[in-house]
């Protein structure tokens, strides 16, 4: 199959730190998609894994001429390398999953059956996770407030796999904005969505590499990339906080005419100097965010840049 040769079906799969699941995960991925067409491909992005990764991915493409390898730079984050692949396949239809195998191969055929019932793109939803109670708890916690905050229904059993037509994938490629986020960039473009209850399996090997901080500072950037809530509850708080002082001055005045103060409160003044400094700091903070966001995205540096590539023979 030479590069340029048109193929059904594509696979994009991130890969870091799988040296020990990727190999298992492009043996399945063969074997189904054979079920369903020989035109296929399978490409795995390196996101400068720090383990041998990339040494297996080389293997891979020497040995199975439909998977292709792409190297990134540095390390540029799941959802940028997601991006690269996106760029770089040629399939009609594309499914997107993680390489620990938490996302099942076998799995594919159902999605591809059930987008062609009509739907442009559909997700998988993942039926009994197969991960700890306090990582399901913490991300239904995180959705929640991420579903208040950004004003858009998410759902915690849907993630990255699904499968998605050429049209849906050159829409989200469109958005060349510098957070990436791409579940909520396909919900923002719209299309005919389905989902599909799909099962979850454990991880094949090792652990997530998304640690506590790294999940905070993904909330943070998908909110300030996809919302200006934020600065509207501070308006709302600055608006419901003078109210509450507008009330209060006339009451103070009145205890003050009547005598029932005699002296200046220091513990008050001092609590009122605390209280409103920290609550400006806080403001001007939340707006500092969103302009060095917007600093980050006028400079138009690319989303990626690509090391090293190779191709099945």
């Amino acid at each position: 199959m030479t590069p340029t040769a048109p193929v059904l079906l594509s696979v994009v799969s991130p890969v870091y730190r799988a040296d020990a699941s990727v190999a298992e995960l492009v043996q399945r991925l063969v074997t189904v998609l054979e079920s369903i067409t020989p035109h296929f491909e399978i490409l795995l992005v390196d996101d400068r894994s720090p383990d041998d990764s990339w040494a297996r991915i080389r293997e891979l493409a020497a040995s199975e001429p439909r998977v292709r390898g792409l190297r990134l730079s540095r390390n540029f984050g799941q959802h940028r390398a997601i991006t690269a692949g996106l760029d770089a396949c040629r399939g009609e239809w594309v499914v997107v999953m993680d390489c620990d195998l938490q996302d099942r191969p076998e799995e594919i055929p159902a999605l591809l059956a059930e987008a062609r019932r009509g739907y442009d793109f559909v997700l998988a939803r993942r039926a009994n996770r197969q991960d700890s109670w306090g990582k399901k708890m913490l991300s239904r916690l995180f959705y929640r407030v991420l579903s208040y905050l950004t004003e858009t229904p998410q759902d915690p059993a849907v993630a990255n796999f699904g499968i998605y037509h050429r049209k849906v994938v050159a829409a989200v490629l469109a958005m060349r904005e510098s957070i990436r986020y791409f579940p909520t960039m396909v919900r923002w473009v719209g299309f005919r969505a389905g989902y599909l209850p799909v099962m979850h399996a454990g991880r094949a090997a090792g652990r997530s590499s998304y640690g506590l901080s790294q999940r905070l500072r993904l909330g943070l950037d998908i909110l300030l990339a996809n919302s200006d809530k934020p600065l509207r509850l501070t308006i709302k708080f600055g608006l419901l906080l003078s109210g509450g002082a507008f009330l209060f001055v006339p009451i103070t005045l009145l205890r003050y005419w009547t005598g029932q103060i005699d002296q200046p409160g220091y513990t008050s003044l001092i609590i009122s100097i605390w209280f409103f400094s920290g609550l400006l700091l806080s403001v001007l903070g939340m707006v500092g965010l969103y302009i060095g966001k917007t600093f980050e995205q006028v400079k138009n540096r690319p989303l990626y840049i690509v090391d090293e590539e190779v191709a099945g023979a």
